[in-house]
């Protein structure tokens, strides 16, 4: 997958742009990001926020190249995403909390 192609799937699946990284927020706070990808020129990094503090911890990377997407639409794979518990739950909040916000 590319840069774009990443983009792309995170905007259209729930995740946002903060700080200049597709984030995914908490489910109450929806300012404060808790997942990010950071795209970089060769690689995306998968990465979480730590509980305590403001630390950014690498869970996962690979090269654009070896990023497939899924045939369903769900996460691309060789990015990381099952290495987070309830990942999906939280895509699925993120991308509900961004409808209704459209709907008031």
């Amino acid at each position: 997958m590319t840069q774009e192609e990443i983009t792309a799937w995170a905007l259209s699946n729930g995740w946002q742009m903060i700080a200049g990284n597709l984030s995914l927020t908490k489910p109450r706070l929806h300012k404060e990001a808790i997942v990010r990808i950071v795209l970089k020129a060769t690689v995306a990094n998968l990465e979480v926020k730590k509980p305590a503090g403001n630390k950014w911890e690498k869970i996962a990377g690979a090269a654009y190249a070896a990023i497939e997407p899924d045939e369903e639409d769900g996460p691309p794979r060789g990015l990381g995403f099952e290495t987070i518990p309830s990942f999906s739950m939280l895509m699925q909040a993120n991308k509900d909390s961004q409808t209704f916000a459209k709907l008031k």
